[in-house]
């Protein structure tokens, strides 16, 4: 799978869209960090902050990544609901075949990185962040997907949104497990045996009945923090192209990344305290929740192929995630 950009270079085409002249713009900064799109940081001469993302020019796929930037604009816009750190629309193209091609310019977020910043207990920042980034997630996570008419991805690469969450997240693995068989992707068990696991725990998915939004890629990277050491707060939750209408559980998977959600104490008291009570961890509960864990170390695994990242990067990654989605399809295994 594969996107072939116009001619024009899209950044030129878009600001000319947007009434945007040499003579407006006082600079321009490529941004990287990990997020598929291609991004650049306008800053105009009036004193606005824009984040300009493009598709990438010619890149090889997987099934889910297809119009990402229809996700982002989904995600901006219903997470108004989050508050200020979260990007707002400035104008957006989510067709490709469009003339300026397909675009999303968004106001740009203060702050830098959680991990460049890397907040401390010593002075009180790391659990009031927690607390915050809990409370901003939970708000998040009160928009609904009704209006929608179902669970998925917004830019529906698989068809029509579902009726159900077991229809949607069964699309969804079987999407990447798809790929893994198609880029051959080295994985700790046989892809039939993976579908085998996710399939006989499925059935706990129907306790989800209402889609909320899932922005699914909460690890430090897209968390911005802004503010002086002692007074930090979140400036920016940002790259939500690979969000869904789902089971708000599953962003516990990036949030906790390769720990334990239930160990993040500040994070849980600010969720429940906007969300009016506490997450339960039932059996069920963790049940989807290594569900999730497995379908973002598949993502994490299978995509290194496509993306090319070479032998040492693959191998680093294999390392690192394989025994994460080993444990992840066992606790599945147990709960189903």
């Amino acid at each position: 799978m594969s996107y072939q950009a116009p001619a024009v270079p899209p950044l030129p085409r878009v600001l000319d869209a947007l009434g945007v002249g040499e003579r407006d713009i006082a600079a321009i900064a490529p941004l990287t960090g990990g997020t598929y799109n291609t991004v650049t940081r306008v800053t105009l001469a009036d004193g606005r902050d824009w984040v300009v993302k493009t598709p990438p020019p010619h890149t090889a796929a997987l099934r889910y990544e297809r119009d990402l930037l229809v996700n982002e604009v989904a995600f901006c816009t219903a997470g108004r609901a989050g508050g200020p750190a979260i990007p707002r629309v400035v104008r957006s193209e989510t067709d490709p075949a469009a003339p300026t091609g397909a675009y999303l310019v968004m106001t740009a977020r203060p702050g830098r990185p959680w991990h460049e910043v890397a907040p401390t207990a010593d002075d009180g920042d790391e659990p009031r962040l927690r607390a915050e980034i809990g409370r901003i997630v939970a708000q998040l996570h009160g928009a609904t997907g009704a209006a929608t008419s179902g669970f998925g991805y917004p830019a529906k690469p698989f068809g029509p949104l579902a009726p159900t969450w077991r229809t949607a997240f069964t699309a969804m693995t079987e999407a990447v497990l798809a790929d893994a068989e198609t880029y051959r992707a080295r994985l700790p068990y046989p892809v039939g045996d993976i579908r085998t696991v996710l399939a006989g725990a499925a059935p706990v998915l129907d306790e989800v009945t209402r889609p909320a939004l899932v922005h699914f890629d909460l690890w430090p990277g897209n968390l911005l923090v802004t503010g002086e050491p002692g007074a930090r707060t979140i400036g920016g939750v940002i790259d939500g192209e690979r969000m869904f209408w789902g089971d708000p559980v599953a962003d516990f998977v990036s949030l906790a990344l390769f720990g334990d959600i239930e160990r993040d104490r500040d994070f849980l008291a600010g969720y429940a305290e906007a969300r009016g009570r506490e997450v339960e961890f039932t059996d069920a509960l963790r049940t989807r929740y290594a569900l999730y864990r497995s379908y973002l170390y598949l993502i994490m695994l299978v995509e290194t192929v496509p993306r090319a990242v070479g032998s040492e990067a693959a191998d680093e990654t294999w390392e690192l995630v394989a025994p994460h989605l080993a444990d992840a399809l066992d606790a599945a295994g147990k709960g189903g």
